[in-house]
């Protein structure tokens, strides 16, 4: 994550907590200590991640996280 420390702080500003999109109730998973974990996921195995995902949890969170990290392959598409 060192390498993403620029992006991921990027990302805390404009959708973590006290955020105007985190003041409308979104990016729930925004400044939880998982969403590291998460973001590595996303990162490294997105088919995996939301092959897991998707039997346990609803994906709104997940499709917003995605949104908020940025480019990369939209799976939910």
């Amino acid at each position: 994550m060192e390498q993403h420390r620029a992006r991921l702080e990027e990302m805390l500003r404009t959708h973590g907590p006290g955020s105007k999109p985190a003041s409308h109730g979104r990016y729930a998973l925004m400044g939880q200590p998982g969403t590291l974990i998460i973001v590595e996921r996303i990162e490294n195995a997105p088919f995996l991640l939301r092959g897991q995902w998707e039997k346990e949890l609803k994906t709104v969170c997940l499709d917003d996280l995605e949104f908020a990290w940025g480019p990369h392959i939209r799976l939910s598409q």
